[in-house]
């Protein structure tokens, strides 16, 4: 080590003259539990401020400039390329809240959206959600660049984000009487806002200023009282609700609620009827709902239904009901309704009942009937259910593998559904749907400059063999009639499968960065997501954990053994918890991946699970295990990434995170390359370490930004593959 002029200590990687990779000292911390103990040399990491800790990942940056110098310009024109796709200057579609439609625009060159609105039937007005096919129409032509009359611009993100490197608006409702707009910023990327509100007479903040909380916060029918959900400091679990009067010291805020239990977090938000303001105390396995009416919101807080372990439930309310979707009873859930004065449990009416081979995911209430969420097959779809007479139906596509989902549909009273679909050649498209006549227009499809066409590309749907016999879905993406190459094409294949989220087949331009070049892209619908229905999550969690992995490796397997790639051409990526795959699997099958780009990886499983003190820890229990259970413990020890490393070689790796992430701290995939480092065999593979500075679990923010990130991730994947062309 050697000390700089300002005193910081560096590492031994003067990567002006050579490019000796970083090494952090050891310095060993014994961990026990159970009476297993295990050293950890890095342990010291964890200390953010600490100025060695900067100098380390600070070198480890430097290190990544180095190796990937003869990739640099490469990288830059990726990057343009990249950004060359997007239509600098766009709009969203409008829809309808009140007397107004809100719409977000996009300015060429700037990094922030800006939000806007038009009262309904001014000049330029743009039609959409509520209104009929004709009106939807006008609005896709809105969309593409209505006339600028009367519109308000109620909050530039752009503005709000000068000087700041970081900037997140978490969400932003407007009052009731659509006179003042509440908002939420995070300039760090920690996930903890403050929270401000705008009065949209002036355009002037008011001086009320909530620092320190989650972005979590609802109106009240008199749009004077504002509740919100603060988080512990250290922990960063919302556990409390507050109710904020505009005007009042924020010091007087009175609680409304708070939630005791750890493994427990809490949510606020208002039913679709705009009646009740509800709020959620949710854990992995059991829910409970409390409410209170809007028009009230200072009356005491009513419990919809006591919590019982193992019970899970969500609830909305219009006409006088409450509709609750429950898997009491259901593993994959069903819909019930009752009187909004009757929630007990016997009085409730069942609507859909449960089926073994459906999930339902949510639901939306209209007028006229409902719709609701399912997964099927392992796909998405929409079904409409009228409330009197026949008509129910499901809204029918043709592509083997695509993502639809319920988009913004804040009027109920309206025949008309906005949905949003997209697939891994159509770009991300919005659609009202007549649910009458089932007539669909398409209101904007996403424009892809640079003369993309469809057509060029071609999707799949394949399936490989689990160890256990279990059949694991596969969405391909790839260059339509691409010359055959001798050990298959260069392939990324994807995966995440933890908390019962879904990857979906979506579409993303900025992929044909990688297609246009010969790469396959293929998502990988590992156990652990929800995919094929609720025993799917529960065959990927726990004492199953396991199977997310070997469910990965089945499908590099199959795609190798179908002549698609080869160990050689084949590439991995996944982030968060998807990272922990990427960090299992490349223990388990080091020799199947050619190269890995692990996302803010959560590969450190065991230390964390075992201190509360670390954010989403006491919560995700029902998750990952309790290791203070020795089974728990023993089972999290023999998959931990961290723990599970061996001095062979392995794929090139490069790990990505953020100094201020609160979901995956950054230390993790610190420690993790710094013990990695010694056991790297000197074979010449990567192991590269870039840490964004000023960011946090999603990266950089900005329209712009994060796109620089990727380019690096494809830089070094299409380097690996020998098809960095002109570099």
């Amino acid at each position: 080590m050697y000390i700089t002029a300002r005193g910081q200590t560096d590492y031994d990687c003067r990567l002006s003259s050579t490019v000796t990779p970083p090494r952090a000292p050891q310095r060993p911390h014994r961990l026990e539990k159970h009476g297993d103990v295990r050293i950890d040399d890095y342990y010291w990491l964890r200390e953010r401020n600490d100025p060695e800790v900067r100098a380390y990942l600070d070198a480890e940056n430097a290190y990544v400039q180095e190796v990937m110098a003869g990739t640099a310009n490469f990288e830059d024109r990726l990057f343009e390329e990249i950004k060359g796709r997007i239509k600098q200057t766009d709009m969203s579609v409008p829809y309808r809240d009140g007397g107004y439609r809100y719409f977000v625009r996009y300015e060429d060159g700037k990094e922030y959206e800006i939000h806007c609105r038009r009262p309904i039937d001014g000049p330029g007005d743009c039609g959409g959600s509520g209104g009929s096919a004709r009106n939807a129409d006008a609005a896709g032509a809105g969309a593409q660049g209505a006339a600028p009359d009367r519109e308000q611009v109620i909050l530039d993100v752009n503005e709000v984000a000068a000087g700041h490197e970081f900037c997140d608006v978490g969400s932003r409702p407007v009052s009731p009487s659509g006179q003042l707009l509440a908002y939420a910023v995070d300039t760090v990327g920690r996930r903890q806002y403050a929270i401000r509100v705008r009065d949209l007479a002036t355009g002037e903040d008011l001086p009320d200023v909530i620092p320190d909380v989650t972005a979590n916060l609802a109106w009240a029918a008199d749009s004077r009282t504002l509740f919100y959900a603060r988080h512990d400091p250290t922990t960063l679990r919302p556990y409390q609700v507050f109710r904020h009067r505009i005007g009042a010291d924020t010091h007087d805020d009175r609680l409304v609620y708070e939630e005791a239990d750890p493994t427990f977090s809490l949510g606020v938000w208002r039913s679709r009827s705009k009646r009740y303001i509800l709020i959620g105390s949710f854990q992995t396995l059991t829910t409970e709902v409390r409410y209170v009416d809007a028009a009230d919101p200072e009356a005491p807080l009513k419990t919809f239904l006591p919590r019982e372990r193992g019970h899970e439930y969500g609830i909305d309310h219009y006409r006088g009901r409450f509709y609750i979707r429950t898997n009491s009873g259901a593993r994959n859930f069903r819909l019930m309704e009752t009187g909004d004065d009757r929630p007990q449990r016997d009085a409730w009416r069942e609507l859909i009942p449960h089926r073994d081979d459906v999930l339902i995911e949510g639901f939306e209430l209209f007028r006229d009937g409902l719709v609701v969420a399912e997964r099927h097959a392992g796909l998405t779809r929409i079904r409409v259910r009228p409330w009197r007479g026949g008509g129910e139906h499901h809204i029918a596509f043709d592509e083997p593998a695509y993502d639809v989902a319920i988009d913004v549909n804040r009027e109920p009273d309206t025949t008309t559904l906005r949905f949003r679909y997209s697939s891994l050649t159509t770009p991300s498209s919005v659609y009202d749907y007549d649910m009458t006549t089932r007539a669909r227009t398409l209101l904007k499809r996403e424009e892809v400059l640079g003369g993309f066409d469809p057509l060029r590309y071609e999707t799949q749907r394949l399936f490989a063999t689990a160890s256990d016999g279990v059949r694991i879905p596969i969405s391909l993406v790839r260059r339509r009639g691409a010359p055959a190459e001798a050990g298959g094409a260069p392939l990324l294949l994807y995966g995440y499968g933890s908390y019962g989220i879904s990857m979906e087949p979506t579409f993303r331009s900025s992929r044909l960065s990688l297609l246009d070049r010969g790469f396959t892209f293929a998502i990988a619908h590992v156990r652990g997501g929800e995919e094929l229905g609720r025993w799917w999550y529960d065959d990927g969690k726990l004492r199953k954990k396991k199977n997310t992995f070997t469910d990965f490796i089945a499908c590099a397997e199959h795609l190798v053994a179908e002549g698609c790639t080869a160990p050689e051409r084949l590439f991995a990526m996944g982030g968060s918890a998807g990272g922990l795959l990427m960090g299992a699997v490349v223990n388990m099958r080091p020799d199947l991946f050619h190269g890995v780009v692990a996302q803010v990886p959560f590969v450190d499983v065991l230390t964390t699970m075992l201190d509360e003190s670390i954010p989403l820890t006491t919560g995700e229990y029902d998750e990952w295990g309790n290791p203070n259970d020795a089974g728990d413990y023993a089972y999290i020890r023999s998959y931990s990434p961290y723990d599970n490393m061996a001095p062979v070689t392995w794929p090139h790796l490069l790990v990505m995170t953020g100094l201020h992430d609160s979901q995956v701290q950054y230390w993790e995939p610190a420690k993790w390359v710094a013990r990695r480092r010694v056991m790297q065999p000197e074979d010449g593979t990567r192991l590269l370490l870039k840490t964004n500075m000023d960011a946090g679990h999603g990266g950089a923010s900005g329209r712009y930004r994060h796109y620089r990130e990727l380019a690096l991730q494809y830089a070094f994947l299409l380097d690996l593959a020998g098809v960095a062309d002109g570099v």
